[in-house]
């Protein structure tokens, strides 16, 4: 088991921000010792991992908070936790496409410069 310092460190995530997901029911299955102290399992941490990696890709806490509560109801809700997750995928696949056409015109720019710099010799 490991605590709320413990886990900021190895998530990389603040002890603040590990309660504010908690405080907004993302983390529904962390234990507390009888003292109110949030003991994490490895459990716990796979899937606070899980929930920084749909935050950094752009999932809102509702959206993450829906997935929790379908999980809450139980197994004959999986398909429609799949079906989230695939939509999430989708607009993720969508914006490595923009990223892409946005390199490629920043790299035809660079080369740009780098073709047509005035030499001082």
């Amino acid at each position: 088991m490991y605590t709320i310092k413990d886990v900021s460190e190895i998530v990389g995530l603040s002890s603040y921000t590990l309660r504010y997901y908690d405080k907004c029911g993302l983390m529904p299955y962390v234990a507390r010792k009888k003292n109110g102290i949030r003991s994490f399992s490895q459990d716990d941490i796979f899937w606070i991992e899980i929930i920084k990696c749909l935050k950094k890709t752009g999932m809102t806490i509702e959206d993450i908070k829906t997935i929790v509560d379908l999980s809450l109801e139980g197994d004959h809700t999986k398909e429609e936790r799949k079906q989230i997750l695939l939509e999430h995928r989708k607009k993720i696949l969508e914006q490595i496409e923009d990223l892409n056409n946005n390199l490629k015109k920043l790299d035809s720019k660079i080369a740009w410069y780098e073709n047509n710099s005035i030499s001082c010799k």
